[in-house]
């Protein structure tokens, strides 16, 4: 936010006089992902807030209006205010904490006076009547109901009453005949009971009359209530089908359009780069998203402008759209890569081991209530398993080991001389590991604590691949990849997850390292937000957000890559992928785009220079490129892939049986298996078994360590109890990042070419 802007913010709002009723000024309101806080004029006038792009649009265009009398009022921060009212929400930012006070004080006495007029315009049509003729019927057909069932309660009193009275009555002629004195005290305690009946009889029928009367005086508020809810609707309904001929309209403008280029086979993309740009910059605000992400205010925005032999430049904004043309041909016509990244390697000619290609089809169970429920019956809270019904068959090891299915971009980019072609591919390689989880909405299965998985590919190509489960609490894996093709990959991945109500946001915590051994550069990133939609109603979809820095430490050159989040009304190619590989010095050589679940392309950047401001003033930079090349293209799913959890290729392997494996491996998971097999509720069984397991080991070594403990206190030995250790890896501090990560200590291999696992822990 630029000084100027925060003067004009503040100096434009003057404070509101005594009995105002309209407040303007100038606010920042979030409009999308990509343009962020956009800086607007506010007008609060009759207890509705609208606001404009400039105060001339004020005559003419509004952007959008709230209505306050159903409004909620939230102030975030220092400055931050959020507005929202049924579907719709407004995040404004304040100049200064004195501005936004302001704001809230004018908004909140704008709001009070808007429910009153409400309330009395409320009282006063209370005799109207809903316009539809259904409605008027169901409601009137509910008052009968509700005038009946008083009646009846009328009645029930009246008889309760003569009733009451006559066993009044009764009881009091007996207390008065003359009987012996036990029998006196027994008809003088029913007598009391009676009267307590009596009491408790009258102070139940009044209650009903109070509460009858109660909604007797307020049914027609409710009914108004109502009638403002379905205007409510209506005017959404509106509204979109409004939004909806608007966008057909623009389409067919587009098409329509006289051609703006030259009759170049580029032409088409260009056309629609101008437009896509054009409908960008004149956009209305109030597309907003559905979900509120904080403002990122450095965002960076560029144009990319290919350059063609006819000098004809194709123009496209790589903050709307990926690259076109790259296409699957294009993977080793890489005429900006240097030959040396363009070599044929050399796993084709290697002999290739059968492996299996399907997995059993998954039962067609519908996952409802009952299906949960079944198993946690008669169970503590604390120990109720979640059922194998939100599973795949694979645990979260596996599911780690699959970052590996392109494996050959990292022996391609090993090959590379040139380090921003090589940031390039590891960009690529990053990409790629979210390709698999477009349809993988089944949760992996938490390993046991001490569970490993080895994936040994040497032979075939060049890799091996070894995780190991090092914590429980909070859940920590650790990964190991060495390759023969000259690269090593390590990583310690910590899954933090967040459940917002109507989404499940997963973050997985830890850096990922890569290093090349004959250029020793050494590759540092970290994983973004994995968004899993409608947990509670609708067909579960995943999301990937946010932003990845690859950091070359040895040469300091850098890739920033942006997953834009799908929003319904963004004009974006869904799950978007840009970024700029940039030198040391900051400079951009590439531009890289595409989508995380297809493909991405990079294009080398021959020139650039600072191109116009935007709408927002923000001056753009310009990069003019050659044409965009195909760096990785997703490989297509097997036959009947959704019948099988949407496994890939590599996926399909995970689980199958390997000789030699170590006794604590994942293939050996019995539940898993079982589930693979089809046989879910024996799969649901052994998971309660082997968890029960896993939580009498935990006990049995707290209380060792509560031992230790003791002893330690009564004999200072000095010893400490030193816990839990993995068996394959160990803590070190990072040497580049600084950080204390589980790093492979070896012996793994060795152990297993001479099979002897007897260290191995008994966890099945």
């Amino acid at each position: 936010m630029s000084e100027q802007g925060k003067g004009s913010a503040s100096a434009s709002a003057a404070a509101p006089a005594p009995g105002s009723d309209t407040y303007k000024g100038w606010l920042f309101k979030w409009t999308n992902y990509l343009k962020g806080y956009q800086r607007r004029w506010f007008v609060l006038s009759n207890g509705l807030l609208s606001y404009y792009r400039t105060q001339a649009e004020m005559a003419h265009t509004c952007r959008g209006t709230i209505n306050l009398a159903t409004a909620h009022i939230d102030t975030e921060d220092a400055c931050n205010i959020v507005l929202s009212s049924g579907g719709r929400t407004y995040h404004l930012k304040a100049s200064t904490e004195v501005e936004r006070q302001r704001w809230v004080t004018a908004l909140e006495l704008a709001k009070a006076k808007a429910i009153r007029m409400m309330n009395d315009q409320s009282d006063d049509s209370g005799d109207e009547e809903p316009t539809s003729q259904s409605d008027r019927s169901e409601i009137q057909g509910t008052l009968k109901i509700l005038v009946s069932k008083l009646d009846d309660l009328s009645t029930c009193n009246d008889l309760i009453a003569k009733h009451g009275a006559a066993l009044q009555r009764s009881l009091s002629e007996l207390e008065g005949l003359k009987v012996p004195v036990e029998g006196g005290e027994k008809i003088k305690a029913v007598n009391e009971r009676a009267t307590l009946f009596r009491i408790t009889s009258n102070a139940m029928i009044n209650a009903c009359r109070d509460f009858l009367d109660l909604a007797e005086t307020h049914s027609r508020r409710w009914q108004r209530a109502l009638q403002y809810e379905r205007e409510q609707r209506t005017h959404l309904e509106e509204t979109i089908e409004q939004l909806a001929k608007q966008h057909n309209s623009l389409e067919r403008a587009w098409r329509e359009a006289p051609t703006l280029v030259s009759t170049t086979p580029s032409a088409p993309t260009t056309s629609k780069g101008r437009s896509e740009r054009l409908h960008k910059e004149e956009a209305s605000d109030e597309d907003e998203d559905t979900e509120f992400f904080d403002a990122m205010e450095d965002s960076p925005a560029f144009i990319t402008v290919t350059a063609t032999e006819n000098t004809q430049h194709r123009r496209s904004q790589s903050n709307l759209s990926g690259a076109s043309g790259g296409q699957p041909n294009d993977w080793n016509q890489d005429d900006h890569m240097s030959p040396s990244c363009n070599d044929v390697s050399g796993k084709e000619l290697q002999p290739r081991r059968q492996r299996r290609t399907h997995v059993p089809d998954k039962p067609n169970y519908s996952l409802n209530l009952w299906s949960i429920m079944k198993n946690c019956i008669g169970k503590e809270l604390s120990k109720i398993p979640m059922p194998v019904n939100f599973n795949e068959p694979l645990s979260m090891l596996q599911r780690l080991t699959e970052d590996l299915e392109y494996h050959e971009l990292l022996d391609k980019a090993a090959r590379c001389d040139s380090s921003l072609e090589q940031m390039c591919l590891v960009a690529a390689f990053s990409v790629s590991s979210y390709s698999t989880t477009i349809h993988r909405t089944a949760k992996p299965f938490n390993p046991l604590l001490g569970e490993t998985y080895e994936l040994d590919r040497r032979e075939e190509f060049g890799y091996r691949s070894l995780c190991e489960q090092v914590s429980h609490h909070p859940p920590a894996a650790a990964h190991h990849v060495i390759s023969k093709r000259g690269w090593t990959l390590w990583q310690e991945i910590t899954i933090a997850s967040k459940f917002r109500g109507k989404y499940l946001s997963i973050m997985p915590l830890g850096a990922i390292h890569l290093q090349f051994h004959s250029s020793g550069n050494q590759y540092v990133w970290r994983k973004v937000t994995s968004t899993v939609h409608n947990i509670i109603v609708g067909k579960l979809w995943i999301d990937q957000s946010g932003d990845i820095e690859i950091v070359n430490h040895r040469t300091k050159e850098t890739c920033q890559l942006k997953f834009s989040p799908y929003s319904y009304f963004s004009r974006d190619v869904p799950r978007k992928v840009t970024g700029v590989v940039a030198d040391s010095g900051g400079q951009a050589h590439y531009i890289l785009s595409g989508t995380w679940d297809d493909k991405i392309e990079s294009a080398k950047i021959v020139q650039s220079s600072r191109g116009g401001s935007g709408s927002e003033g923000k001056q753009k930079t310009v990069y003019q490129t050659l044409s965009p090349k195909l760096l990785w293209k997703k490989y297509p799913l097997p036959e009947n892939a959704e019948n099988m959890y949407y496994f890939s290729a590599l996926a399909l392997t995970l689980n199958e049986q390997e000789d030699g494996v170590g006794l604590t491996d994942s293939r050996l998971r019995p539940d898993q298996m079982l589930m693979e097999e089809g046989r879910w509720d024996e799969a649901n069984s052994e998971k309660q078994r082997l968890e029960e397991k896993q939580r009498a080991v935990r006990r049995r070594r707290e209380a060792e360590a509560s031992d230790a403990l003791d002893e330690e206190c009564d004999y200072d030995s000095g010893k400490e109890y030193e816990g839990y250790q993995p068996l394959w890896f160990h803590q070190r501090r990072d040497s580049v990042t600084g950080e204390t990560n589980f790093v492979y200590k070896g012996g793994y291999w060795e152990a297993k070419e001479k099979q002897d696992w007897s260290m191995c822990p008994n966890i099945f």
